[in-house]
């Protein structure tokens, strides 16, 4: 039975034999075909019923069919294969769902941890402000008690003094208290104090208004972008495709690793002096910082590796039979890894362990997103974006893995390479041969290109240093060029 409570049974003809009996004479086996009726007759059926009727003979009908069934089956074998693989993915899927809700709900768990800690120290700040705002209004309001206090006192002196006068004709006594009495000052100005008010202020309408104000920050794109330093990597080139420069991630303190087509990983401050060289198990293909650790794929034997604080280079999780390219580092502190075999592509989201949160490949309509996912990274809104290779485009879904856009270039020569966003969630995209810069808008939206002053060559890698620059790397040459694409 199926799972839905079906009776199933193989597909059988209704004789158990292999022969094909005459349904008007079924004591004889057919031999002929008939073409006017479609079907099968004996030689009975020949001289009497269809004896003027167009006939063939029974085995050219029986290879005709089973050409068609062969056909057909073919189809539905190939058919089968993409099923079973789309089968696996949702099997995988399902196996690790519960997984992935309990991290998240974890993460959820954290952030309100985060939440009612950052809420309990604001509302301790407060009442501290409360206090200190009491205690300076108390002793402004306690000076100007005691000042009407006293202010009271010699107005009630004042008024005994008049009565005794207004019963007496001692004029010299009255002409020497008139300039006392004038003297005296009126009420004074009553301090008038404020008390604080707490106004409400919803989340959702403080976050879109800080994002307005990023987006509005007073920044424009520079008309002519600038090459403010220039780093000579000094890679050397790869004997097949002359390749030099392939990678670069930002370290918080603002160097950048680079990595080539070498066992090597250098750290360059922005001006170009080298800080430190590390050896590693691979060229240096594709980096990102996690953790303030530069992490790099392997795939020599599929790993993900990190380099140690004392420079020993860690295993942190393998990809199985899947090759690994563009690594990235996400907001929820998971890793995202383009994975490629010889005919599928996908991005997978690890946790720091090598847990598989996510998998992402195929869209909607059960199609492969993917052909070739090379480089990775994820926008300011969750967007995780990709340059596919053999798709020669920029594809982008959001965070559960539902397609967004895709970006294939302005002209026929565009020639995709990598991709990375900046602060306000411009999707900068690297285009190899036609020596330029794509900039994107965060719904994939063509905005500009990027040329700077003395122009690019082979742009490959690109990281953004913030303050309006970006690091990109010209492959062939080894040089990465630091430019100033933002005015303040």
């Amino acid at each position: 039975k199926s799972k839905n409570g079906h009776d199933i049974v193989d597909y059988t003809s209704k004789d158990d034999d292999d022969t094909c009996h005459c349904d008007s004479h079924p004591q004889n086996d057919c031999f002929a075909y008939c073409k006017t009726c479609e079907t099968p007759i004996c030689i009975l059926c020949v001289t009497i019923k269809h004896k003027s009727h167009e006939i063939s003979e029974l085995s050219d009908k029986i290879e005709e069919l089973l050409k068609v069934i062969a056909t057909e089956n073919d189809r539905l074998q190939s058919f089968k294969h993409e099923l079973e693989r789309i089968l696996e993915h949702t099997t995988k899927l399902l196996s690790s769902i519960s997984s992935i809700y309990k991290l998240r709900k974890d993460e959820v768990t954290a952030r309100g941890e985060e939440w009612h800690k950052q809420i309990e120290e604001t509302v301790k700040k407060l009442h501290q402000e409360l206090d200190d705002m009491q205690k300076e209004h108390e002793a402004v309001l306690q000076k100007q008690k005691e000042k009407f206090e006293e202010m009271v006192w010699k107005v009630n002196k004042i008024n005994g003094k008049t009565r005794k006068l207004q019963k007496s004709k001692n004029v010299t006594e009255m002409q020497s208290f008139v300039p006392v009495i004038q003297k005296q000052e009126s009420l004074s100005e009553v301090s008038q104090y404020s008390f604080p008010i707490l106004y409400e202020y919803k989340i959702d309408e403080y976050l879109e208004n800080k994002l307005k104000e990023n987006e509005l920050s007073g920044r424009i794109i520079s008309e002519i972008p600038t090459v403010t330093s220039v780093i000579d990597t000094g890679f050397p080139a790869d004997a097949k495709n002359k390749n030099r420069l392939c990678d670069m991630a930002v370290t918080d303190d603002n160097k950048v690793w680079m990595g080539g087509a070498i066992k090597e990983l250098k750290l360059f401050d922005l001006q170009g002096h080298l800080h430190h060289t590390i050896r590693i198990t691979t060229n240096g293909w594709y980096l990102c910082m996690y953790n303030k650790q530069v992490v790099y794929n392997d795939g020599i034997d599929n790993t993900v590796r990190m380099i140690s604080d004392t420079d020993t280079v860690v295993t942190m999780f393998t990809t199985g039979d899947w090759d690994p390219y563009g690594v990235t580092s996400a907001a929820s502190g998971d890793l995202l890894v383009c994975l490629l075999t010889d005919d599928q592509s996908k991005v997978v989201r690890y946790s720091s362990t090598g847990t598989v949160l996510q998998e992402i490949q195929y869209g909607s309509q059960c199609q492969p997103l993917y052909k070739q996912a090379v480089y990775i990274t994820e926008n300011v809104n969750g967007d995780i974006i990709v340059t596919d290779w053999k798709k020669n485009a920029v594809i982008a879904v959001d965070r559960l893995g539902i397609f967004r856009y895709s970006y294939s270039g302005k002209d026929t020569k565009f020639d995709v390479c990598s991709v990375a966003t900046d602060s306000v969630g411009h999707v900068i995209v690297t285009d190899f041969k036609g020596d330029k810069i794509h900039m994107l808008d965060r719904d994939g939206r063509f905005l500009r290109y990027i040329i700077p002053e003395g122009g690019i060559k082979d742009p490959r890698s690109v990281c953004i240093l913030g303050h309006g620059e970006m690091m990109v790397g010209e492959c062939l040459t080894g040089i990465a060029k630091r430019i100033k694409y933002l005015e303040e």
